[in-house]
């Protein structure tokens, strides 16, 4: 399966990043949002034509399992216009996070043909079919982009190397509480083992949030 890696480089500049903040490597974000048992966690980026392939399957499996599906943001940097989608999506979200899910599937789905130069026109026909009124500046603050920013940071604290990155958490007490899923032909086997898990061997309190997760 093709994933859309880190080049050598940029991959080396994140993981010293994440060595200078002495937290490479930590997992301890990877469980469920609080009150649901077993999740969906994917770090994706706009511009990752893989990602644009994963995404149909999991909004499918957060939806038949009843599961949430947490969606991280990891633009990489050599994907041009991938961050100011991710920008463009925090916006949609504010507005409802159905339609900032809707934008970033469109967005996957008219992956090829978008550029740089003409995502602003992109996302314009997306606001107007969806009735919504873009403004002229997105962003003026900057927050969506610090939204955007956290969520990379997070994943090289993970420390990740591609995207799609993709986990089923759990809230089990036994064994690790989280899988990649490295073959997606894998994914639903996988969610059926965490759900197995996590009531065979429940956590006695949940901690972990996630504010992006999608409702099924």
């Amino acid at each position: 399966m093709k994933r859309t890696l880190l080049r050598p480089l940029v991959l080396a500049n994140l993981l010293l990043l994440g060595a200078g903040m002495g937290m490479a490597g930590d997992t301890s974000m990877l469980r469920p949002p609080k009150g649901s048992k077993v999740a969906i966690i994917v770090f994706e980026d706009l511009e990752c034509p893989d990602c644009a392939r994963a995404a149909p399957l999991l909004h499918e499996a957060a939806k038949q399992y009843n599961i949430p599906l947490v969606q991280y943001d990891f633009p990489l940097p050599m994907h041009p216009w991938s961050f100011d989608a991710a920008v463009n999506a925090r916006y949609f979200d504010t507005i409802s996070k159905k339609l900032g899910d809707d934008y970033r599937l469109f967005i996957f789905s008219n992956q090829p043909t978008i550029t740089k130069a003409n995502l602003r026109g992109v996302t314009e026909r997306f606001a107007a079919d969806h009735k919504v009124t873009l403004p002229f500046v997105i962003d003026p603050m900057g927050e969506l982009s610090a939204k955007v920013k956290a969520d990379a940071q997070l994943g090289q604290r993970v420390g990740l190397d591609h995207t799609p990155t993709i986990y089923v958490v759990s809230d089990t007490v036994r064994g690790k509480p989280f899988v990649e899923v490295v073959d997606r032909s894998q994914l639903y086997s996988i969610i059926d083992q965490a759900m197995k898990d996590a009531s065979a061997n429940p956590a006695p309190h949940k901690t972990a949030s996630a504010s992006k997760s999608t409702g099924t």
